[in-house]
C-alpha cells in the first residue's frame, strides 16, 4: 500500500475504494492502493486498515506484508489510533495488539497490558513480547518474572524473532528460557523467517559457540544474511569478518564497505574498524604502549 491513506478532501465527497467500502467518519481509504491490493482489503473492515496504517509494529509476524508498520507511534497519531484499534481489536488479534502500543505510547499502560493480555491470549507473539516486558519490569504491576520468561518461550516457540532473541540473551535464571540450547535452536527456527535480528543473535551464538558447536561458517552466513537487510550490528561483523578472514576469505574492500554502511547508521564499533583498516600496522614501545599508528 503506498501514499497516505488518511485523506480529508478540500471540498466534495471523499474519493475512496467504492467497492471496498472504505470510507468512514469523514476518514477515506482512498485509492492509492497497489495493483491487486484492493482485494486483500475487501475483506477486512476499514478500522482494522486504519488502526494498520498507524499503528502496526514493523517486527510483528501477523503484520500484513503491503503494511509497513511504525517503530513508535506518531504522538499526533496516538488518539486516532486508540479510535481505530479498539474498534477493531475485538475481532482481531492483531488489532488489539497494535491497540496496546496505542496506549503505551499515551502512556496508560494498565489499559496497554489489558489489551495485550486479549492480544496474547488470541496468539499474538508480538504481544506476548511486550507483556513479559512489563511483567519483567513491572511497570504496570506485581512483577511477574516466571511469567514473563513463560511468555517469551511461548512466543519463541511460535516463531517470533524478538522472543528468541530476548531468550538467547537471557542471563540465567531458572527454567527452560535460560537455556543455551534451546535458545539456540529457537533462533534458528526464528531465522528461517528471515528475520534479521533473529539472523544477527544466532550469529553470535555460533560464532561465540554458545548453545552448540562454534561455527564460524555458519556465523559469517547469518551474519550476511542480517546485512543485507540493514542490520547495523551485523554489517560490523560482517566487516571484522572480511577483514580477519574468519568464517571464509578475506576481503578488505569487503571489510571496508560493511564498516562504511554501518557506520553511517552509527554503528560506533564499524567507525573503529574503518579507522583500522586506514591505520593497519600498530608501533608500540617496549612496555606495549601504543607508541604510533601507520596509516595508508
Amino acid at each position: 500500500m503506498s501514499g497516505d491513506i488518511l485523506s480529508k478532501p478540500e471540498t466534495g465527497p471523499c474519493v475512496a475504494v467504492a467497492a471496498a467500502g472504505l470510507c468512514t467518519v469523514g476518514l477515506c481509504l482512498v485509492a492509492l492502493l497497489a495493483p491487486g491490493s484492493v482485494a486483500s482489503v475487501q475483506g477486512q473492515s476499514a478500522d482494522l486498515v486504519l488502526c494498520d496504517r498507524i499503528a502496526a509494529d514493523p517486527t510483528d509476524p501477523d503484520r500484513p506484508p503491503d503494511v509497513k508498520g511504525v517503530a513508535e507511534i506518531a504522538p499526533s497519531d496516538v488518539a486516532t489510533a486508540i479510535k481505530f484499534c479498539k474498534v477493531a481489536a475485538p475481532a482481531s488479534r492483531r488489532a488489539a495488539y497494535q491497540l496496546g502500543r496505542a496506549y503505551a505510547a499515551n502512556r496508560q499502560m494498565p489499559e496497554a497490558v489489558a489489551a495485550y493480555r486479549k492480544a496474547a491470549d488470541k496468539g499474538s507473539t508480538a504481544a506476548m513480547v511486550e507483556l513479559a516486558a512489563s511483567l519483567a519490569s513491572g511497570s504496570a504491576g506485581a512483577k511477574d518474572e516466571a511469567e514473563a520468561r513463560n511468555l517469551l518461550l511461548r512466543a519463541a516457540q511460535g516463531g517470533n524473532a524478538r522472543a528468541a532473541a530476548q531468550l538467547a540473551v537471557s542471563s540465567g535464571g531458572a527454567g527452560a528460557a535460560s537455556e543455551p540450547a534451546q535458545a539456540r535452536a529457537l533462533l534458528a527456527k526464528a531465522a528461517e523467517t528471515n528475520s534479521a535480528e533473529a539472523q544477527f543473535q544466532l550469529g553470535l551464538m555460533m560464532a561465540d559457540g554458545v548453545g552448540g558447536s562454534k561455527d564460524d561458517v555458519g556465523a559469517r552466513a547469518m551474519f550476511e544474511k542480517a546485512a543485507a537487510q540493514g542490520h547495523a550490528a551485523a554489517m560490523d561483523w560482517m566487516g571484522n569478518f572480511a577483514e580477519t578472514g574468519r568464517g571464509g576469505p578475506k576481503d578488505r574492500d569487503a571489510a571496508k564497505s560493511y564498516y562504511e554502511k554501518a557506520a553511517a547508521l552509527g554503528n560506533e564499533d564499524a567507525k573503529v574498524g574503518l579507522e583500522r583498516l586506514k591505520c593497519p600496522l600498530v608501533l608500540k614501545t617496549k612496555s606495549g604502549e601504543v607508541w604510533t599508528h601507520l596509516c595508508f
